[in-house]
């Protein structure tokens, strides 16, 4: 996959798992991207050495699942630290 590819996947992943996670997250589209790129690198990564499944083919569903779920990981993490609050 691209480098371009990856940052889209990165961006789109980064804001469906913000539209998953329940409650108000800090963070502009910058954080998104940046968050959404981690998280795709790490759910490709652990998606590797679990499942066997990468972040090879742009349109292929494992890619998208495991970079969505690395992103959800990610902004987790990422809302601990901070303390941003997850209530709406």
């Amino acid at each position: 996959m691209g480098f371009i590819a990856f940052l889209i996947l990165g961006l789109i992943a980064g804001a469906i798992a913000k539209l998953i996670l329940p409650g108000r997250q800090g963070g502009g589209w910058i954080i998104t991207l940046i968050l959404g790129v981690v998280g795709a690198l790490l759910g490709g990564f652990i998606g590797n050495a679990v499942f066997g499944v990468g972040l090879e083919e742009f349109f292929s569903i494992e890619t998208w699942i495991v970079a969505i779920l690395g992103s959800l990981v990610v902004l987790v993490i990422y809302g601990a630290i901070t303390g941003r609050s997850r209530k709406a």
